[in-house]
C-alpha cells in the first residue's frame, strides 16, 4: 500500500505538470478562504519551490482566488446572513470566533479585516461581519489584498531566499510568525491611527 507522503507528493507532481496548474491554485485558494481548513501553504511552498521563474505569479494567482472567495463572504453577509451565514457560522463551529470578533470590528473596521487576514484565524468572520454590517467594500477588498498581499507574497520571498527550508520553517514556526505579523500590523496601523487623530 502506498504511503501517504508518497500519494501526497505524485499528488503535487501531477499538479505541477498540469498546464491548469495556476487556475487549480486559484480554486484551491478559494476554497481555503471559504470552507477547506487546510493550509493552502502545504501546497503553495513545495510548488513556489519548483516554479522560481512563476513565483510572483503562483502569488498573484492565489491572491486572486482568495479575494474572490472573500467577495462571495461579504455578499453571504450583506444578503443571505439570516438563512446562508448563520448556517455557515453554525456549521463551521465559528460562534465563538464570529461573536469575539464582533466588537473589534465595531471599533476598528479596516484595521480589523488587515488583522484577521494576517492571523491564523478563520477568514470567514471577517467576511460575513463587513458584509453585515455594510461596511464599504471598497474598503473591504482593500484590506483583505494587503493582508493576504502580505501572506502569499511574503511566502514567495521566502521561498526565493531559503528555497525547500522554508516548508519546514512554515511547519515549525506558522503560528508564531502569523501571530507576530499580525500584532506588528496591528500597532503600525493603531499607531497610525492615533497619529491621524492628533493631527487632525
Amino acid at each position: 500500500m502506498t504511503s501517504a507522503p508518497t500519494r501526497a507528493r505524485r499528488w503535487l507532481e501531477r499538479l505541477n505538470g498540469s498546464k491548469h496548474m495556476l487556475w487549480l491554485l486559484a480554486l484551491f485558494s478559494f476554497l481555503e478562504t471559504l470552507i477547506v481548513p487546510v493550509p493552502i501553504e502545504l501546497v503553495l511552498i513545495p510548488l513556489m519551490a519548483l516554479n522560481r521563474q512563476r513565483i510572483w505569479r503562483i502569488a498573484t494567482v492565489t491572491t486572486a482566488g482568495c479575494l474572490t472567495a472573500s467577495l462571495l463572504g461579504y455578499g453571504v453577509g450583506m444578503v443571505l446572513y439570516q438563512s446562508v451565514g448563520t448556517w455557515f457560522i453554525d456549521t463551521m463551529g465559528m460562534q465563538n470566533a464570529y461573536q469575539a470578533y464582533q466588537g473589534f470590528f465595531d471599533r476598528y473596521g479596516f484595521i480589523a479585516i488587515l488583522t484577521l487576514g494576517i492571523l491564523p484565524i478563520p477568514f470567514q468572520v471577517a467576511m460575513i461581519t463587513a458584509g453585515l454590517s455594510g461596511y464599504p467594500i471598497v474598503l473591504f477588498v482593500l484590506a483583505a489584498l494587503i493582508a493576504r498581499g502580505i501572506r502569499y507574497y511574503g511566502l514567495a520571498w521566502l521561498v526565493l531566499r531559503f528555497g525547500p527550508r522554508v516548508e519546514r520553517m512554515w511547519r515549525r514556526h506558522a503560528l508564531v510568525t502569523s501571530l507576530a505579523a499580525g500584532l506588528i500590523v496591528l500597532g503600525v496601523a493603531l499607531g497610525m491611527q492615533w497619529l491621524a487623530g492628533q493631527v487632525l
